[in-house]
């Protein structure tokens, strides 16, 4: 008799395992995964996918059978060990309390074996691999919902009801935002299923419709720009010393800007010892002009459209401020990948000291210096400009802010253009 029942309490507990498990499988299955599973033919990922996009009648049948396990659990272990504990304390104690402790020792005695292999056990299986357990217990499930479907019908209507009477969300957006994405790439990256420059290269595309074109172009005093009245022996000069492959061609100066040269054009003519007069060759093209409003998303956007990868930045007095390539935004996407003969723009001293451009973006800083935020970052597109705007002044040389337990202080000026940030850790923070 008593093994029939131990039988009985271990069958239940079989039972609600099985319903724990597909609960926190269902619940913890990744739509990403079993979308790419179903779209290679698997059957089940397919049936856990519907079960998802209409929950209610699957978790309906979870807590019908899950409380009605726990309730004739309660009932058949206590009568089953009930007997069975009192006899075995007899031998110390028979007094008028007996029934109630023997009844006690086998509640709590069952009710552990329950939380462990009918709860514990099971969900910690199925967090450890949702999806599959999920598949391998969708199909009786589904047998299961059809054999409650009349108790399912009652107690889904009444939910129902209360929800709406209540004005409660029934379900679960599942929009995807770029943040998700960010957090999982950052996930793979700890786990090593991604490469930590992968996961940097995801968090910069993102990152494109959140910074601005002045954060990633060249600043209006380092455009190297060629007249009409240009001398041949100039512009033969401007192109053997400067790195760049295009050049804008102005009137007379650079907010006078008529178009663009590209060196593939005037390296033909050179070789042919043809003249490089830019006022009788017709080699000038149009110039795309970008307004420095644009998101970097914006800007990629345009040179798309436009077939361009070239573009002067002008501001809302049409005065020109910038120089934006394709290669420009591309770089912002590479991060470190980018070419290791480019320069700089932050370099680490030591363990506890930078040295930084002052036209650096303000993210590449806050993100070479883990700072979550600059105050004001809204004003301002540089270190330099944070600069000024803390100390609401042109800073001179020597003068520097404390913030976030660095201490930013000018080293270099050119002209009131702040050419070189020290930045360095305070020893406080380290700590």
């Amino acid at each position: 008799m008593l093994l029939n029942q131990l039988f009985a309490i271990a069958l239940l507990i079989a039972v609600s395992a099985f319903f724990s498990l597909a609960e926190i499988s269902l619940a913890a299955s990744r739509k990403i995964k079993l979308r790419v599973l179903a779209d290679e033919g698997n059957e089940h990922a397919a049936r856990v996918l519907a079960l998802q996009q209409n929950p209610g009648h699957f978790f309906t049948v979870v807590q019908i059978a899950l409380n009605a396990i726990a309730i004739l659990g309660g009932i058949v272990g206590e009568q089953a060990l009930s007997p069975h504990v009192a006899d075995l304390l007899r031998a110390v104690y028979d007094g008028a309390h007996l029934d109630t402790i023997s009844f006690l020792i086998a509640f709590a005695f069952v009710t552990s074996l329950f939380v462990l292999f009918a709860d514990v056990m099971p969900k910690r299986v199925a967090m450890v691999r949702p999806e599959a357990v999920a598949m391998a217990v969708v199909r009786p499930m589904q047998v299961c919902m059809v054999a409650f479907a009349p108790l399912v019908w009652v107690f889904d209507g009444l939910a129902d009801r209360l929800f709406r009477l209540l004005k409660l969300p029934s379900a679960r957006p599942e929009d995807i935002t770029a943040d998700d994405i960010v957090a999982m790439a950052d996930a793979g990256a700890s786990t090593g299923a991604l490469l930590r420059q992968e996961q940097q290269m995801i968090s910069n595309v993102f990152e494109l419709d959140a910074r601005i074109v002045p954060s990633a172009m060249t600043a209006r005093d380092s455009i190297v720009f060629l007249t009409l009245a240009e001398s041949e022996d100039s512009i033969r000069g401007k192109i053997a010393t400067s790195p760049h492959g295009k050049f804008p061609v102005c009137k007379d100066t650079i907010d006078s800007v008529i178009g663009y040269v590209d060196w593939k054009d005037i390296l033909p003519r050179i070789l042919d010892g043809k003249p490089l007069s830019l006022r009788t060759t017709p080699i000038v093209r149009n110039v795309l002009v970008l307004p420095d409003s644009l998101s970097l998303f914006e800007a990629l956007e345009r040179f798309r459209d436009a077939k361009e990868d070239f573009a002067l930045v002008v501001n809302e007095y049409a005065l020109v401020v910038g120089l934006l390539t394709l290669q420009d935004v591309m770089n912002t996407v590479m991060g470190e990948l980018v070419s290791p003969f480019q320069e700089d723009m932050i370099v680490r001293r030591d363990d506890r000291s930078w040295l930084i451009d002052g036209a650096t973006p303000i993210e590449d800083v806050m993100a070479a210096l883990d700072i979550a935020q600059f105050e004001g970052f809204e004003n301002y597109e540089t270190i330099a400009g944070f600069l000024m705007y803390t100390l609401r002044k042109v800073p001179r040389r020597t003068d520097s802010v404390n913030y976030a337990g660095y201490t930013f202080e000018v080293v270099d000026i050119d002209n009131y253009r702040i050419d070189q940030v020290l930045v360095t850790r305070d020893p406080a923070a380290i700590a």
